[in-house]
């Protein structure tokens, strides 16, 4: 009752009103691409070809598979949002990198509201590059399995390339552009924005899964009257764990001197420094995610499902998302990319330097390198603690789907995309409403 009193609240104020209603206006428009099909595809064979696709990877740990789930399943229909919103994110985080190693972007960084924006528009063109790249190898890959219409003439062949790849990447940009609508008009990111309706469009199909096992249940099989249930606890334990650990933090005392200025006397004041204990947000899982899942996904397109009793073969069926080596290297891999990006992220010399020139300091720590090595300290604390609690989200679902043998459409990074969205739309709705004195979660 308390939620539906917050929004309603939240539509009360006029122009937090026309903020939500253009939000959900570009996600009608996301959704809407996802269903406008590329010409010269043919449905059928495109249809079979994934089936073969699930087959073969469960549904989970195949490249293509994860891209399908964060386009909103528009990839598996090869519609003109099928790249989805994956180009940007890895545009930024191209650009975000690169900012740290290439002193030009360094100090772009450090401009103000002017280097930002140029930035921005670096990180555009990254985007439509990769929008061309991935386009390409996506329509070479329907080629190739016979997908593409194919006609006698050779021109009209080049015609029907350039339409395809020129739709897959007019795509990504129109995505990246209501990305950014969302962020200058709307409410919320418009990049976690986009990719939460993606994950959440799944909802249909987990849902067919449970009246199958419904069915199953009905018709003898009585694991499953236990499954449905168990499942339905594990989910609502695992969003609890999220909450808490999105919103838990460690806070570092801090105390301002107090000096006199003029005829004021300024400072003397406590404060601390929050250290979230996820600081990385779901950035370790994507990294991850995307390298462990190209093995799986070149044997997908090199045996096409096929078995073949060779020493490739069995190399490549090792990074299967059934055995235990896949999980093991997945687990060490988010451990290993949360401490890189908190290290791109968080510099403790800067944070040391920034109390130093506001006169502040951590009571019972000495300025200067003393402080830093506490700093240094709580941090990599911290990101280990985080990135255990990523590694756990992300690898027990699959541990679960190899134990019970069922394929499980909503991961642990899904899962932790659609609560960490709802979470920061919360908080930006309700310190707007805030601001205007009304009552929403935090009264």
């Amino acid at each position: 009752m308390k939620l539906i009193q917050t929004i309603r609240n939240a539509f009360a104020i006029p122009d937090l009103r026309k903020k939500l209603l253009f939000t959900i206006f570009i996600v009608v428009l996301f959704r809407i691409g996802t269903a406008i099909p590329v010409p010269f595809i043919d449905a059928e064979a495109l249809k079979q070809m994934m089936s073969g696709m699930t087959e073969e990877s469960g549904n989970a740990g195949n490249l293509l598979s994860y891209l399908n789930i964060l386009s909103g399943r528009a990839f598996e229909n090869a519609t003109i949002f099928a790249m989805g919103i994956g180009p940007y994110i890895t545009a930024q985080i191209i650009i975000q990198l690169l900012t740290v190693a290439l002193p030009p972007l360094e100090r772009l960084s450090k401009e103000g509201p002017e280097g930002r924006k140029k930035l921005n528009n670096i990180s555009r063109f990254t985007t439509i590059g990769l929008g061309v790249f991935q386009g390409t190898m996506y329509y070479l890959m329907l080629k190739s399995y016979g997908v593409v219409n194919q006609y006698d003439s050779k021109f009209q062949n080049i015609y029907v390339t350039v339409f395809v790849v020129t739709c897959f990447c007019a795509g990504t940009a129109l995505v990246m552009w209501l990305g950014e609508q969302i962020n200058k008009k709307g409410i919320g990111n418009g990049i976690s924005i986009l990719l939460f309706t993606g994950i959440v469009s799944s909802g249909p199909k987990v849902l067919s899964t449970f009246i199958a096992w419904w069915q199953l249940a009905k018709e003898g099989s009585k694991q499953f009257y236990f499954l449905i249930p168990g499942m339905c606890i594990a989910f609502l334990a695992v969003v609890w764990f999220i909450v808490f650990m999105q919103e838990s933090e460690r806070r570092v005392p801090v105390q301002y001197a107090k000096q006199i200025r003029g005829r004021k006397m300024m400072g003397g004041q406590k404060s601390y420094i929050p250290v979230k204990v996820n600081m990385s947000g779901v950035m370790p899982i994507i990294f991850s995610s995307s390298i462990i899942s190209i093995p799986a996904t070149v044997k997908w397109l090199v045996y096409r499902g096929k078995t073949a009793d060779t020493i490739a073969y069995k190399i490549w069926s090792i990074f299967d998302t059934n055995s235990l080596l896949y999980a093991l290297i997945y687990f060490m891999l988010i451990i290993a990319f949360a401490y890189f990006y908190v290290a791109i992220q968080y510099n403790p010399v800067e944070i040391a330097n920034n109390l130093h020139k506001n006169n502040g300091a951590i009571p019972g720590i000495r300025p200067g390198k003393n402080t830093i090595a506490y700093l240094t300290k709580i941090i990599n604390r911290i990101t280990l603690l985080g990135a255990l609690f990523l590694s756990v989200i992300a690898v027990v679902p699959i541990i679960i789907s190899s134990v019970t043998h069922v394929s499980i459409s909503f991961g642990g990074t899904s899962v932790l995309i659609l609560v960490g969205v709802a979470l920061e739309m919360v908080n930006q709705i309700e310190s707007q409403m805030l601001m205007r004195h009304y009552k929403g979660f935090l009264d």
